[in-house]
């Protein structure tokens, strides 16, 4: 049997790549391979840790959990409609001129944009373009 911090790692990865959807506990133990209280112990841990939100849900007449990653990995998709791609004034863009990133609308609305979209899918999005392998877990992602 894989140790439990193994487990731990694999089932944040599958919740991590189950996106803005989310997956069902009971789905998550039966990929890993794992019983249903083992399951819900990993599950639990993650919560704790910070890494995944549980979400009580009604499944076939039955209460389980919806998990979702507290934090994605970054992605091109991320940046790709901003502002500044295709801005005509980027050549002249510096923070020491007047055409300056500190006092620019477009892209001032555009990160706005991006944190009420963030809000209304309740994640935050990491800088971390992996998960970490090893024990540091949990900090990995705390950056």
């Amino acid at each position: 049997m894989p140790k439990r911090n193994d487990l731990e790692q694999k089932a944040l990865h599958y919740v991590i790549n189950t996106g803005y959807q989310g997956v069902l506990q009971s789905d998550l133990w039966r990929e890993l391979g794992a019983s249903s209280r083992e399951g819900s112990r990993i599950s639990i841990k993650l919560e704790e840790k910070g890494l995944i939100r549980r979400e009580k849900e009604l499944q076939d007449g039955r209460w389980t959990y919806r998990l979702y990653p507290k934090r994605l990995p970054t992605s091109i998709a991320t940046i790709v409609d901003c502002p500044c791609l295709l801005c005509p004034d980027n050549a002249k863009c510096d923070p020491t001129t007047t055409v300056s990133p500190k006092n620019c609308q477009r892209l001032t609305d555009w990160i706005l944009g991006l944190g009420n979209q963030q809000a209304q899918n309740g994640l935050e999005l990491s800088n971390e373009t992996s998960i970490p392998e090893d024990d540091s877990l949990a900090q990995g992602l705390d950056t």
